[in-house]
């Protein structure tokens, strides 16, 4: 099997985990890191022997590499895409797409002008937990869906995030932070979504950092801590989501489908593993659903979704962490806000086509038979 060299950008604690994933999977290959730091991108190119650690000018020069991972902050993902896209590479940027709906066009158009792939996490419906789900929905195991829960229950990072000042700013808060993994998920299983209505607030205006190494210090919270909506899917059911900094503890569970005909309990999407269950009409007990789909290992596979896009370029077929979908889901997390400024439901302008289902019985060190 040839290899797809990938570069990445932004060495920050998240590009490990893609690393880790880039020796699992045979087709991709690490060939450069590169960081506003150099020195951060020295030390995580030693780490893991990838051959260069550049700046980022000489990484998008270098035309041995194919794919350039964009790891950046959100604030900077629509420049250093843009940049990749320009310099005639596939990018697939860490979530959110960008930060803006103007941001995000852009990217898909410049892609699109190109001729180059645009992929986004999360690719945790890649997962053997969510495409196990997926198979039973498609398989008509529920019967037809009629409606979905999602709750990203959290009282947020300062109390365990070492410089948890961003999560609390215009461009994060619950919602854009969190929301991608549960959004992804649920219009993965059901598809796109054609209107939405939300409630958001800032719950608790001041946060103490009770982490180091900046305890004690005050945050001001300027973005909704607290994120409600709605969702009226495409194909008929009618979803609700909960996405917050600012409960303490909590019961629900993580997603949950409803059926005409069962209950299926979907597992956290931040994750690639189980438990996958399911209650059926009439019954009163829960039942565990053996996971019929490998790549549950969140450690050394959270970067799966550039695995499928190196899979898609050598093969020639649509890879599925897509851009179109990125997008469909950033503007759901803006309609939500929107909803909740204007008073009003938000219909949404996009959609894209459900990505194809993983085969069974894959290797686990690739995503083609």
């Amino acid at each position: 099997m040839d290899t797809i060299k990938i570069g990445l950008i932004g060495c920050g604690n998240i590009s490990a985990a893609y690393l880790r994933t880039a020796q699992t999977f045979r087709i991709l290959e690490a060939w450069a890191c590169a960081d506003l730091d150099p020195a951060r991108a020295k030390a995580r190119a030693e780490e893991f022997g990838v051959p260069r650690a550049c700046s980022v000018e000489e990484l998008l020069a270098d035309p041995e590499i194919q794919i350039v991972v964009n790891l950046t902050t959100p604030q900077a993902h629509a420049e250093v895409s843009l940049a990749a896209i320009a310099a005639g590479k596939h990018v697939y940027s860490e979530k959110p797409l960008a930060v803006t709906l103007a941001d995000g066009r852009r990217i898909l158009e410049a892609a699109a002008d190109k001729g180059a792939r645009v992929g986004c996490a999360p690719g945790t419906f890649l997962g053997g937990g969510l495409q196990t789900c997926r198979k039973l929905i498609d398989e008509g195991a529920i019967g037809r869906p009629v409606a979905c829960t999602a709750f990203m229950m959290s009282h947020g990072h300062e109390g365990w995030h070492p410089d948890p000042a961003y999560y609390y700013r215009p461009g994060a808060g619950p919602m854009f932070d969190m929301g991608p993994y549960y959004l992804t998920a649920l219009t993965t299983l059901l598809g796109p979504v054609t209107q939405v209505a939300g409630m958001a607030g800032i719950q608790i205006p001041e946060r103490t950092i009770t982490s180091q190494p900046k305890y004690g210090q005050k945050i001001l919270v300027e973005t909704p801590d607290h994120v409600t909506g709605t969702m009226a899917f495409a194909n008929g059911a009618i979803g609700t989501i909960i996405t917050t900094f600012a409960t303490w503890h909590s019961q629900l569970p993580f997603i949950e489908i409803y059926g005409t005909e069962a209950t299926l309990s979907v597992p956290n999407p931040n994750s690639l593993a189980g438990p996958v269950r399911i209650c059926l009409a009439g019954e009163r007990e829960w039942r565990d659903v053996p996971l019929t789909h490998g790549h549950t290992d969140s450690r050394n596979m959270w970067g799966i979704g550039v695995a499928d896009m190196a899979h898609a370029i050598a093969a020639d077929r649509p890879h599925r962490a897509g851009g179109a979908q990125a997008y469909h889901v950033l503007e759901l997390m803006h309609g939500f806000l929107e909803s909740w400024q204007r008073g009003c439901y938000q219909r949404i302008e996009s959609t894209f086509e459900r990505p194809a289902p993983l085969p069974m019985h894959l290797p686990e060190d690739a995503l083609d038979g």
